[in-house]
């Protein structure tokens, strides 16, 4: 079940948040919870109900192993009963992400036949993997005090972040539920959930799904063999950055105004990355949860920056080639993984070799550029479906293929030619509208980049709490900020109706495939 259809807006939603209520108003709270995991199980299994049986057993087995290592904490069991249990998990995002991807591997380099039937990733096992990982870790360190079976199946299942994240830490969710208040109807979770949910829909339905029309075109092109212009190549990427980052930007939104709608804050996991003005603040902006879980639980462990300068970007690059094996077995992910490696490793150097967090806006904006050019070029190898198809694109994107230019008086210009210059027009691969790409680009470049985000526009009921401390800034146009009145229900009316009625095309997150 998608956030985007009309059975979860129309169905699913309101009878799962009136049901909990209602049960939670008469004081019944464990049969409240447990109606929101059975409801959030039902979610889950929407898709596949063959996969219910994993994440089931799953929680079982993590929830055992987190008892066993509730007891003493000079016990000498702890550590080996811990790496059981994250080995088991890793093992299992392994056999069910990874399976195929290297057996094609190994009958590639070895020139074998193995026959392997394929395996079908399960949704979300990637994200609640790495979530009862983090569980695990912190019971081993003795941060967590709840071990009721009924709560921890809620921390794993809870519908608003199961399928994409935000990445919650045990502590940050459970004693949320143990508030009275969260049981009771109250009409400023519902005001302020349903609008934050409305603008994640619109930014979905509308903006991502709209422009998705001009990048996939481009993608297709160049997988079924075409050899992009320099503006088509620079067209795609750009048209897929920005329907990457609406995607997940609204599915971000939408999460956390569903969970506001049960009372209950998750994390913040998305902050306006395009406007940062560096890789490191990149990464401190998109996808902050999964940035955080690296930082813990991967680079910290590997020594971090404590063990001289050489071993720290060496841990940098390890931790972001795992990241981009994490979201996706192909060698595409593990390049956009070392690309952004190889970013966070120059921008480090850069910082050291000039210390002072000066600049100019003629700098800052140098930074911004450069930042946003390193990110969309990154983007290729995300989208793209192999080595070949990326080295293509990238070409294209350098000015390898030759440069395109509309044709007409080619008399006048026409010695251009000699520095590669064609004249068969700049979009001749792909049949899409030029001018409306551009339109299209321009507009969310704006949007995503001058204009405030949800949760500043929010800031006033605090949406969602900060994962690092005084990333939500405030808002410099008072005016702009959301309050219980009318003008805003008809805002929000009018962001839901549009977005509404743009679902006649349902589409999955870009998220949900890893």
């Amino acid at each position: 079940m998608l956030f985007n259809s009309y059975e979860f807006i129309f169905l699913f939603l309101p009878l799962t948040l009136l049901t909990f209520h209602l049960i939670g108003k008469q004081g019944h709270h464990r049969i409240a919870i447990a109606w929101l995991v059975g409801a959030s199980l039902f979610f889950y299994g929407w898709w596949n109900p063959a996969y219910l049986g994993l994440i089931l057993s799953s929680i079982i087995f993590n929830y055992g192993v987190g008892v066993s290592l509730g007891g003493s904490p000079k016990s000498p069991q702890k550590k080996p009963i811990l790496a059981l249990g994250v080995a088991a998990n890793l093992g299992l995002l392994g056999y069910y992400k990874y399976t195929n991807f290297f057996v094609d591997n190994i009958n590639s380099l070895t020139d074998s036949d193995i026959i392997f039937n394929d395996v079908v990733l399960p949704l979300a096992i990637s994200f609640f993997t790495f979530q009862q990982i983090a569980y695990l870790v912190d019971a081993y360190r003795g941060e967590t005090r709840e071990y009721n079976f009924l709560h921890y199946c809620l921390f794993v299942t809870f519908f608003p972040q199961l399928i994409a994240g935000p990445i919650v830490h045990h502590k940050e969710m459970l004693p949320q539920f143990a508030r009275d208040v969260v049981y009771r109807i109250r009409a400023e979770h519902l005001a302020v959930g349903l609008t934050i949910f409305a603008i994640g829909l619109f930014k979905k339905v509308v903006l991502a799904d709209g422009i998705s029309v001009h990048a996939t075109p481009i993608f297709d092109a160049v997988e079924a063999g075409a050899v992009l212009t320099f503006f088509e190549a620079w067209g795609g990427a750009l048209a897929y950055g920005f329907q990457l980052y609406f995607d997940f930007s609204g599915y971000s939104d939408m999460a956390i105004g569903l969970a506001r709608m049960f009372g209950i804050r998750l994390p913040l996991n998305f902050n306006s990355p395009y406007k940062a003005t560096s890789i490191i603040d990149f990464w401190r902006r998109w996808h902050i949860t999964l940035s955080r879980f690296m930082r813990d639980y991967l680079y910290i462990p590997l020594g971090g920056n404590s063990k001289g300068e050489a071993r720290r970007l060496t841990n940098l690059m390890i931790t972001m080639l795992l990241g981009g094996l994490w979201h996706g077995a192909g060698w595409t992910f593990i390049l956009w993984g070392g690309l952004h490696g190889t970013y966070l490793v120059i921008n480090h150097g850069w910082q050291k070799l000039y210390k002072t967090n000066r600049k100019s806006k003629l700098g800052s904006f140098s930074a911004w550029t450069i930042t946003m050019l390193a990110v969309i070029v990154s983007w290729v190898p995300f989208r793209a479906t192999s080595i070949e198809a990326t080295s293509s694109i990238l070409t294209s994107m350098l000015g390898g293929h030759g440069l395109s230019l509309p044709g007409g008086r080619i008399e006048e210009i026409g010695w251009l030619t000699q520095y590669g210059f064609v004249f068969d027009g700049m979009f001749h691969n792909v049949s899409i509208a030029p001018w409306e790409l551009i339109i299209w680009i321009s507009a969310l470049l704006l949007a995503s980049v001058a204009l405030p985000n949800t949760q500043q526009i929010m800031i006033r009921v605090h949406p969602a709490f900060e994962t690092y401390k005084g990333e939500i800034s405030e808002l410099r146009y008072q005016w702009m900020e959301w309050k219980p009145s009318i003008p805003w229900i008809i805002i929000t009316s009018g962001i839901l109706l549009v977005s509404i009625v743009s679902l006649s095309k349902v589409s999955e997150f870009l998220y949900f495939q890893f």
